[in-house]
């Protein structure tokens, strides 16, 4: 059975059990006390940088540095919370040296909790999320305002600086690459050219056009034998017509041997076509490994001069981004909010902790004190009894408590808490009897 149904029942509750709810607001209280004076307070200071866009356009003059802006941020900032980072940043400012019992790890992980970044996420092109951020906020909490203020300041400059040394690192190396690059295939370029002008030299047939030329020199030199065949067979017959018998005999010799120095020059220039005439036949013979092997350094020629543009373009490409990054034209972070010393703590005020502390414990004295009763149900009125078994009695009794002396205001006070009303002897002015 339960014996609170009313607001009388619950009154009369909280009069019998008042020392309970008393003793555990008492002590909820000093608890709500102590937690307010053992949290110390905390300032927050908050420090925004932008993502500042090219200020000139890609299509005018395309950047270098591959990634989107949050990616090389979030490698940014893993370089920020590091170790060493935070070490020095507390050396420098000399943060929690009032706890001298913290070791060097404590106190960089400490440092670390205390420090957010939050990244702001730039508009969608379309419906594809490219991990572009438009502003980066820093966020420390610290129990010094002064320190908060300077930490955050100390991380937005180091972000800065070093997400623009980063960018000008990328594109330096870039540029470097395709120069060694540019130099590499330029050297073997020359050293390719070197070999096929010492092989055309070696080769002179070889060389552009020669074999249709050669084919020509020999036609020619056929002609030119032809010519000589006619000649020797004129002189061969002069020789042989001459007339020995009706002419002087010093006459005839003299003719004969003009004629046979003729024949005999005729056949030597003979032979000297004919040599020439075999020489280039010969050649000819070698013409088709010598013009495959030239094909061969021609397309290795060529493929060599094609990469080497494609190089010196790419080349020209990083020196201009290398000076838009110099320069800070390109993406760059901007600071656009600078963090402020902050006034007042962002932790829960020390004198709402102690009245919520108060306020639950009494909520708690009270709950424990129903829950008593409805452990221990008894009836104690009248108006219980005829709500519990439906009889209402004849007469009741109060609980009436004797005192040989006059009781004191403490002693009252506590009879009147348990229910109890004081009365006096018979010699003493009888007192109002109360009903509990």
């Amino acid at each position: 059975m339960g014996p609170i149904y009313t607001l009388e029942d619950v009154i009369d509750m909280l009069r019998r059990r008042a020392m309970l709810v008393f003793a555990v607001t008492v002590l909820g209280a000093l608890a709500a006390v102590f937690l307010a004076l053992s949290t110390p307070h905390e300032y927050q200071a908050v420090e925004v940088i932008q993502v500042e866009r090219p200020l000139i356009a890609d299509e005018m003059a395309p950047s270098i540095v591959e990634g989107s802006s949050g990616r090389r941020l979030q490698s940014v900032q893993h370089q920020m919370t590091s170790r060493g980072t935070l070490l020095d940043i507390i050396e420098h400012y000399g943060i929690y040296d009032d706890l001298p019992a913290m070791s060097l790890a404590e106190k960089a992980q400490a440092l670390r909790e205390a420090i957010r970044l939050e990244g702001v996420a730039a508009a969608r092109d379309g419906t594809l999320d490219d991990g572009e951020l438009s502003a980066l906020t820093i966020v420390v909490r610290l129990g010094d305002p002064r320190q908060a203020q300077q930490v955050a300041r100390e991380i937005s400059q180091r972000t800065v600086e070093l997400y623009a040394a980063r960018r000008i690192d990328e594109a330096t190396t870039t540029l470097q690459f395709f120069s060694n690059q540019e130099e590499q295939l330029f050297g073997q370029l020359q050293a390719l050219e070197d070999e096929i002008a010492e092989y055309r030299a070696g080769q002179q047939i070889s060389l552009p056009g020669s074999v249709e030329f050669t084919r020509t020199q020999i036609a020619a030199l056929s002609t030119a034998l032809l010519d000589i065949e006619r000649e020797m067979i004129g002189v061969q017959r002069q020789l042989d017509q001459i007339d020995t018998e009706e002419r002087r005999q010093v006459t005839v010799e003299r003719e004969v041997r003009a004629l046979e120095a003729e024949l005999l020059n005729l056949r030597e220039q003979r032979a000297l076509l004919e040599a020439r005439q075999s020489a280039l036949t010969a050649s000819l013979e070698t013409s088709p490994e010598v013009e495959r092997r030239l094909g061969d350094y021609e397309r290795e020629l060529a493929q060599l001069r094609e990469q080497f543009d494609v190089v010196s373009t790419r080349k020209a490409e990083a020196e201009v981004a290398l000076r838009l990054e110099t320069e800070r034209k390109s993406e760059r972070l901007v600071i656009l909010e600078q963090a402020d010393i902050p006034e007042h703590p962002v932790t829960p005020s020390r004198k709402r902790t102690v009245i919520l502390g108060t306020g639950a414990a009494m909520i708690l004295g009270v709950v424990l004190a129903f829950l008593l009763e409805l452990r221990h149900p008894v009836i104690r009125t009248a108006q219980q009894m005829e709500r519990e078994i439906g009889i209402t009695p004849v007469i009741t009794l109060p609980n009436v408590a004797v005192s040989r002396r006059k009781p004191g205001r403490l002693a009252r006070l506590r009879a009147w808490f348990n229910g109890q009303v004081p009365v006096t002897t018979q010699s003493e002015k009888p007192r109002k009897m109360r009903q509990s």
